[in-house]
Protein backbone atom coordinates (compact mmCIF):
# COMPACT_ATOMS: atom_id res chain seq x y z
CA UNK A 1 0.00 0.00 0.00
CA UNK A 2 1.27 3.40 -0.97
CA UNK A 3 2.00 6.34 1.44
CA UNK A 4 -0.89 7.89 -0.53
CA UNK A 5 -3.20 5.58 -0.06
CA UNK A 6 -2.74 5.48 3.55
CA UNK A 7 -2.45 9.10 3.86
CA UNK A 8 -5.74 9.17 2.05
CA UNK A 9 -7.45 6.00 4.00
CA UNK A 10 -6.82 7.94 7.36
CA UNK A 11 -7.70 11.50 6.15
CA UNK A 12 -11.78 9.50 5.24
CA UNK A 13 -11.63 7.70 8.73
CA UNK A 14 -10.70 10.93 10.48
CA UNK A 15 -13.59 12.73 8.34
CA UNK A 16 -15.93 10.21 8.93
CA UNK A 17 -15.23 10.50 12.67
CA UNK A 18 -15.24 13.98 12.58
CA UNK A 19 -19.07 13.81 10.70
CA UNK A 20 -20.41 11.18 13.69
CA UNK A 21 -18.78 13.19 16.29
CA UNK A 22 -20.40 16.65 14.86
CA UNK A 23 -24.07 14.63 15.10
CA UNK A 24 -24.92 15.49 19.10
CA UNK A 25 -28.71 14.83 19.18
CA UNK A 26 -30.53 12.40 16.66
CA UNK A 27 -34.14 13.53 17.20
CA UNK A 28 -36.76 11.06 16.11
CA UNK A 29 -39.66 12.85 14.82
CA UNK A 30 -43.04 10.82 14.18
CA UNK A 31 -46.37 11.47 11.83
CA UNK A 32 -49.24 9.25 10.94
CA UNK A 33 -49.44 10.53 7.28
CA UNK A 34 -47.57 8.79 4.45
CA UNK A 35 -43.88 10.14 3.28
CA UNK A 36 -45.19 11.68 0.15
CA UNK A 37 -48.16 13.52 2.22
CA UNK A 38 -46.85 17.24 2.06
CA UNK A 39 -47.31 17.27 5.60
CA UNK A 40 -44.00 15.71 5.11
CA UNK A 41 -42.66 16.71 2.06
CA UNK A 42 -43.40 20.74 2.54
CA UNK A 43 -43.46 21.08 5.91
CA UNK A 44 -41.43 18.73 8.18
CA UNK A 45 -38.74 17.75 5.52
CA UNK A 46 -37.70 21.87 5.41
CA UNK A 47 -38.09 22.53 9.00
CA UNK A 48 -35.40 19.87 9.23
CA UNK A 49 -33.58 20.68 6.76
CA UNK A 50 -33.43 24.07 8.15
CA UNK A 51 -32.69 22.77 11.77
CA UNK A 52 -29.96 20.49 10.42
CA UNK A 53 -28.26 23.37 8.42
CA UNK A 54 -28.51 25.69 11.33
CA UNK A 55 -26.93 23.29 14.10
CA UNK A 56 -23.80 23.01 11.36
CA UNK A 57 -24.92 19.08 11.44
CA UNK A 58 -24.77 18.64 15.40
CA UNK A 59 -28.79 18.13 15.35
CA UNK A 60 -29.98 15.10 13.15
CA UNK A 61 -33.67 14.25 12.91
CA UNK A 62 -35.10 10.54 11.42
CA UNK A 63 -38.95 10.85 10.49
CA UNK A 64 -40.43 8.00 11.38
CA UNK A 65 -43.92 8.24 9.32
CA UNK A 66 -47.09 6.29 8.47
CA UNK A 67 -47.90 5.79 12.17
CA UNK A 68 -44.61 3.15 12.53
CA UNK A 69 -44.06 4.43 15.88
CA UNK A 70 -47.74 4.40 16.73
CA UNK A 71 -51.89 5.45 15.90
CA UNK A 72 -52.61 8.62 14.88
CA UNK A 73 -54.39 9.64 18.24
CA UNK A 74 -51.54 8.34 20.43
CA UNK A 75 -49.24 10.99 19.48
CA UNK A 76 -49.32 13.39 21.93
CA UNK A 77 -48.84 10.84 24.56
CA UNK A 78 -45.75 9.66 22.19
CA UNK A 79 -44.32 13.24 22.70
CA UNK A 80 -44.90 13.38 26.45
CA UNK A 81 -43.47 9.88 27.03
CA UNK A 82 -40.70 9.94 25.02
CA UNK A 83 -41.55 7.00 22.40
CA UNK A 84 -40.46 10.04 20.28
CA UNK A 85 -38.99 13.25 20.71
CA UNK A 86 -41.06 15.26 18.47
CA UNK A 87 -44.18 14.29 17.73
CA UNK A 88 -47.42 15.46 14.53
CA UNK A 89 -50.02 15.88 16.57
CA UNK A 90 -53.51 16.38 16.06
CA UNK A 91 -55.19 17.50 19.56
CA UNK A 92 -58.72 16.76 17.66
CA UNK A 93 -58.05 13.21 18.16
CA UNK A 94 -58.51 13.07 21.56
CA UNK A 95 -62.29 14.66 22.36
CA UNK A 96 -62.42 16.97 25.41
CA UNK A 97 -58.58 16.21 26.28
CA UNK A 98 -57.55 20.07 25.10
CA UNK A 99 -60.57 22.40 25.57
CA UNK A 100 -59.13 25.66 24.88
CA UNK A 101 -57.51 24.73 21.75
CA UNK A 102 -60.76 23.08 20.48
CA UNK A 103 -62.10 26.61 19.37
CA UNK A 104 -59.94 26.62 16.37
CA UNK A 105 -62.15 23.52 15.05
CA UNK A 106 -65.23 25.58 15.60
CA UNK A 107 -66.21 26.43 11.98
CA UNK A 108 -66.29 29.70 10.35
CA UNK A 109 -63.14 31.34 12.19
CA UNK A 110 -60.45 30.80 9.92
CA UNK A 111 -59.75 31.55 6.32
CA UNK A 112 -56.45 30.33 5.12
CA UNK A 113 -53.94 28.35 6.37
CA UNK A 114 -51.21 30.56 6.26
CA UNK A 115 -51.79 33.90 7.86
CA UNK A 116 -53.54 31.63 9.98
CA UNK A 117 -50.94 29.50 11.35
CA UNK A 118 -49.51 32.44 12.62
CA UNK A 119 -52.37 34.09 14.68
CA UNK A 120 -53.21 30.45 15.68
CA UNK A 121 -49.12 30.19 16.66
CA UNK A 122 -49.38 33.55 18.70
CA UNK A 123 -52.70 32.68 20.47
CA UNK A 124 -51.91 29.52 21.52
CA UNK A 125 -48.35 29.73 22.52
CA UNK A 126 -48.96 30.94 25.82
CA UNK A 127 -52.21 28.68 26.75
CA UNK A 128 -50.24 25.89 25.80
CA UNK A 129 -48.21 26.44 28.44
CA UNK A 130 -50.88 25.46 30.88
CA UNK A 131 -53.20 22.92 28.46
CA UNK A 132 -50.17 21.14 27.25
CA UNK A 133 -47.62 21.55 29.94
CA UNK A 134 -46.52 18.29 29.65
CA UNK A 135 -44.86 18.63 26.04
CA UNK A 136 -42.94 21.90 24.70
CA UNK A 137 -45.56 23.54 21.92
CA UNK A 138 -43.17 24.29 19.07
CA UNK A 139 -45.26 25.00 15.74
CA UNK A 140 -48.81 25.36 14.73
CA UNK A 141 -50.50 23.63 10.88
CA UNK A 142 -53.27 24.21 10.21
CA UNK A 143 -54.65 23.13 6.92
CA UNK A 144 -56.14 25.12 4.00
CA UNK A 145 -60.03 25.51 5.10
CA UNK A 146 -61.80 22.02 4.43
CA UNK A 147 -65.45 21.74 3.64
CA UNK A 148 -67.75 19.14 3.15
CA UNK A 149 -67.28 16.38 0.44
CA UNK A 150 -70.26 13.55 0.04
CA UNK A 151 -72.12 11.45 -2.24
CA UNK A 152 -75.02 13.67 -2.81
CA UNK A 153 -75.55 17.07 -2.94
CA UNK A 154 -75.38 19.20 0.35
CA UNK A 155 -75.89 22.81 0.44
CA UNK A 156 -77.65 23.86 3.70
CA UNK A 157 -77.60 22.24 6.97
CA UNK A 158 -80.38 20.26 6.99
CA UNK A 159 -79.15 18.57 4.00
CA UNK A 160 -77.02 17.07 6.90
CA UNK A 161 -80.31 14.90 8.36
CA UNK A 162 -79.64 11.47 8.60
CA UNK A 163 -76.41 11.34 6.86
CA UNK A 164 -72.95 9.29 8.66
CA UNK A 165 -70.07 11.51 8.29
CA UNK A 166 -66.02 11.16 9.10
CA UNK A 167 -65.90 14.52 10.94
CA UNK A 168 -62.45 15.76 11.40
CA UNK A 169 -62.17 16.34 15.00
CA UNK A 170 -64.22 16.24 17.96
CA UNK A 171 -65.72 19.93 17.11
CA UNK A 172 -67.10 18.78 14.05
CA UNK A 173 -68.34 15.60 15.27
CA UNK A 174 -71.03 17.09 17.63
CA UNK A 175 -71.62 19.60 15.01
CA UNK A 176 -72.93 16.41 12.55
CA UNK A 177 -74.62 15.46 15.20
CA UNK A 178 -76.32 18.72 16.20
CA UNK A 179 -77.40 18.96 12.28
CA UNK A 180 -78.81 15.48 12.74
CA UNK A 181 -76.32 13.37 11.26
CA UNK A 182 -74.14 10.29 12.88
CA UNK A 183 -70.35 10.66 13.47
CA UNK A 184 -67.78 7.80 11.86
CA UNK A 185 -65.01 8.75 13.54
CA UNK A 186 -61.54 7.54 12.15
CA UNK A 187 -58.16 9.05 11.80
CA UNK A 188 -57.64 10.38 8.32
CA UNK A 189 -55.41 7.04 6.82
CA UNK A 190 -58.46 5.03 7.32
CA UNK A 191 -61.37 7.65 6.16
CA UNK A 192 -61.41 6.15 2.42
CA UNK A 193 -62.17 2.72 3.55
CA UNK A 194 -64.99 4.41 5.74
CA UNK A 195 -66.38 5.72 2.81
CA UNK A 196 -65.40 3.48 0.43
CA UNK A 197 -67.42 0.64 2.44
CA UNK A 198 -70.62 2.58 2.87
CA UNK A 199 -70.22 3.04 6.40
CA UNK A 200 -70.24 7.44 5.68
CA UNK A 201 -71.82 9.31 3.28
CA UNK A 202 -69.33 12.08 3.44
CA UNK A 203 -66.23 13.48 5.04
CA UNK A 204 -65.14 16.55 6.19
CA UNK A 205 -62.05 17.02 4.57
CA UNK A 206 -59.19 19.61 3.30
CA UNK A 207 -59.57 19.84 -0.62
CA UNK A 208 -56.82 17.85 -2.21
CA UNK A 209 -56.85 15.80 0.68
CA UNK A 210 -59.53 13.63 -0.96
CA UNK A 211 -57.24 12.90 -3.76
CA UNK A 212 -53.92 12.05 -2.13
CA UNK A 213 -56.16 9.41 0.34
CA UNK A 214 -58.20 8.49 -2.67
CA UNK A 215 -61.47 9.47 -1.75
CA UNK A 216 -61.95 11.39 -5.26
CA UNK A 217 -63.92 8.67 -7.02
CA UNK A 218 -66.19 7.68 -3.88
CA UNK A 219 -67.01 11.66 -3.29
CA UNK A 220 -67.90 13.51 -5.75
CA UNK A 221 -70.01 16.34 -4.91
CA UNK A 222 -68.24 19.22 -2.55
CA UNK A 223 -69.49 22.33 -0.44
CA UNK A 224 -67.71 25.47 -1.91
CA UNK A 225 -66.74 27.78 1.22
CA UNK A 226 -63.94 27.66 3.57
CA UNK A 227 -66.14 25.25 6.01
CA UNK A 228 -63.33 24.79 9.41
CA UNK A 229 -59.98 23.60 9.92
CA UNK A 230 -58.13 21.26 11.66
CA UNK A 231 -54.78 22.15 13.17
CA UNK A 232 -51.98 19.92 13.59
CA UNK A 233 -49.32 20.80 15.89
CA UNK A 234 -45.46 19.52 16.64
CA UNK A 235 -44.93 19.38 19.67
CA UNK A 236 -41.16 18.27 21.56
CA UNK A 237 -40.58 15.98 24.63
CA UNK A 238 -39.78 18.09 27.51
CA UNK A 239 -36.63 16.02 28.59
CA UNK A 240 -35.28 15.42 25.68
CA UNK A 241 -35.49 19.37 25.00
CA UNK A 242 -34.28 20.33 28.09
CA UNK A 243 -31.11 17.58 27.56
CA UNK A 244 -30.03 19.46 24.80
CA UNK A 245 -26.98 21.57 25.11
CA UNK A 246 -27.92 25.59 25.87
CA UNK A 247 -26.69 26.54 22.21
CA UNK A 248 -28.93 23.25 20.71
CA UNK A 249 -31.95 24.28 22.16
CA UNK A 250 -31.55 28.07 21.21
CA UNK A 251 -31.34 26.62 17.63
CA UNK A 252 -34.66 24.64 17.81
CA UNK A 253 -36.26 27.50 19.65
CA UNK A 254 -35.49 29.99 16.68
CA UNK A 255 -37.29 26.93 14.50
CA UNK A 256 -40.72 26.94 16.82
CA UNK A 257 -41.83 30.40 15.75
CA UNK A 258 -45.03 32.28 14.69
CA UNK A 259 -42.86 32.83 11.44
CA UNK A 260 -42.37 29.12 11.27
CA UNK A 261 -45.67 27.93 11.90
CA UNK A 262 -46.60 30.11 8.67
CA UNK A 263 -43.79 28.91 6.85
CA UNK A 264 -44.53 25.08 7.57
CA UNK A 265 -47.91 25.23 6.50
CA UNK A 266 -47.50 27.02 3.28
CA UNK A 267 -46.18 24.42 1.27
CA UNK A 268 -49.69 22.26 2.32
CA UNK A 269 -52.14 24.72 1.92
CA UNK A 270 -51.01 25.51 -1.69
CA UNK A 271 -51.54 21.63 -2.25
CA UNK A 272 -54.47 21.15 -0.79
CA UNK A 273 -56.13 24.96 -2.35
CA UNK A 274 -55.42 22.99 -5.96
CA UNK A 275 -57.50 19.83 -4.78
CA UNK A 276 -60.08 22.11 -5.98
CA UNK A 277 -59.40 23.83 -9.17
CA UNK A 278 -59.01 20.06 -10.25
CA UNK A 279 -62.32 19.32 -9.09
CA UNK A 280 -63.36 22.79 -10.79
CA UNK A 281 -61.87 21.62 -14.24
CA UNK A 282 -63.26 17.56 -13.66
CA UNK A 283 -66.31 16.18 -15.47
CA UNK A 284 -66.52 14.15 -12.77
CA UNK A 285 -67.17 16.33 -9.77
CA UNK A 286 -69.75 19.04 -8.95
CA UNK A 287 -68.60 22.14 -6.93
CA UNK A 288 -71.38 23.45 -4.89
CA UNK A 289 -71.75 27.26 -4.27
CA UNK A 290 -73.76 28.35 -1.19
CA UNK A 291 -75.20 31.64 -1.63
CA UNK A 292 -74.79 34.26 1.25
CA UNK A 293 -78.34 33.53 2.73
CA UNK A 294 -76.94 29.30 2.65
CA UNK A 295 -73.20 30.88 3.82
CA UNK A 296 -76.02 32.31 6.91
CA UNK A 297 -77.52 29.66 7.86
CA UNK A 298 -74.53 27.44 8.43
CA UNK A 299 -72.97 30.21 10.41
CA UNK A 300 -76.27 29.93 12.40
CA UNK A 301 -76.21 26.56 13.12
CA UNK A 302 -72.30 26.84 14.33
CA UNK A 303 -73.46 29.25 16.83
CA UNK A 304 -73.73 26.51 19.75
CA UNK A 305 -70.41 25.77 19.34
CA UNK A 306 -69.26 28.87 20.46
CA UNK A 307 -71.28 28.66 23.45
CA UNK A 308 -70.34 25.30 24.29
CA UNK A 309 -66.94 25.95 24.10
CA UNK A 310 -67.00 28.99 26.39
CA UNK A 311 -68.92 27.15 28.90
CA UNK A 312 -66.33 24.10 29.01
CA UNK A 313 -63.01 26.99 29.04
CA UNK A 314 -64.84 28.45 31.95
CA UNK A 315 -65.08 25.41 33.55
CA UNK A 316 -61.15 24.36 32.56
CA UNK A 317 -60.84 27.90 34.35
CA UNK A 318 -60.11 30.32 31.81
CA UNK A 319 -61.79 33.40 30.87
CA UNK A 320 -63.66 32.25 27.99
CA UNK A 321 -64.95 36.04 26.94
CA UNK A 322 -61.34 37.17 26.59
CA UNK A 323 -59.82 33.93 25.44
CA UNK A 324 -62.38 33.99 22.95
CA UNK A 325 -62.05 37.57 21.39
CA UNK A 326 -58.01 37.38 21.66
CA UNK A 327 -58.62 34.51 19.14
CA UNK A 328 -60.47 36.35 16.88
CA UNK A 329 -58.26 39.42 17.35
CA UNK A 330 -55.38 37.40 16.05
CA UNK A 331 -56.86 36.13 13.18
CA UNK A 332 -57.85 40.25 12.00
CA UNK A 333 -54.39 41.05 12.87
CA UNK A 334 -53.52 38.65 10.53
CA UNK A 335 -56.01 39.17 8.38
CA UNK A 336 -56.81 35.58 8.42
CA UNK A 337 -60.44 35.89 9.92
CA UNK A 338 -63.41 34.30 7.94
Amino acid sequence: MTIRKILTGAAFMALFAGSAMAQEVNLRLAHWVPPTHPIQTLGIEPWVKSLEEASGGRIGVTIFPAQQLGKAPDHYDMARDGIADIAYVNPGYQAGRFPIYSLLEVPFHMNNAVDGAMALHEWYAPIAEKEMSDVKFCVANPHDPGTIHSKKKILVPEDMRGLNVRPAHATMSRFVSELGGASVQVPAPEAREAIANGAADAITFPWNSIYIFGIDSETTQHLDMPFYVSAQLLLINKATYEGMPDDLRAILDDHCTPEWSKKFSAGWAANEASGRQKMIDSDEHTINVPTPEQVALWQAAAAPLIDQWKAEATAAGYDAEATYKAYNDALNSHNAHF
